[in-house]
């Protein structure tokens, strides 16, 4: 007897679960996040090495602004870290807050994390170019976590 109220109540559950519907909107469907961002973000003009390589990333994930109606404004924050005689690691911290063109009003804003790490043991010139691939690895993960954030913004889609 047990087994079978079981059996009705999980029918029951997943008959509501039907109905109600989860909300869930795919981020690269039309009208979703993905395809709003696509070509609409224009980060500001970077000035730094690291700044060009974030927004290179950014926009090899977001498109190029055609004709932009978000902009982004960006700070970096990195340091070198040594753990030992043979590593070292370059920890970066990226603030952003993400605007609207036509409004002005702020739609997001937050701090993304990251770190990558490089071996020191080799010729100091392939030490410097492990240095700069580890900068250039940790910026496109800044810019990997900026354009996660920026999908997830609740109310972005297409009007």
């Amino acid at each position: 007897m047990w087994l079978s109220d079981r059996r009705a109540f999980l029918l029951g559950l997943a008959s509501l679960a039907g109905v109600a519907g989860c909300r869930f909107t795919p981020v690269y469907a039309p009208g979703g996040a993905g395809q709003v961002l696509q070509g609409a973000v224009r980060a500001d003009d970077p000035t730094r090495r690291e700044e060009f390589q974030f927004v290179a990333a950014l926009e090899e994930r977001l498109g190029r602004p055609d004709a932009p109606r978000y902009a982004l404004s960006y700070r970096i924050g990195r340091r070198f870290l040594g753990g030992d005689t043979s590593r070292m690691q370059v920890l970066g911290t990226l603030q952003y807050v993400l605007t609207d063109i036509a409004t002005g009003a702020e739609i997001a804003e937050g701090r993304v994390d990251g770190d990558a790490g490089f071996s020191t043991t080799a010729t100091q010139l392939a030490e410097q170019a492990a240095a700069e691939d580890a900068e250039l690895r940790l910026m496109r993960m800044l810019a990997d976590s900026v354009v996660l954030r920026l999908l997830t913004v609740p109310g972005l889609t297409d009007t």
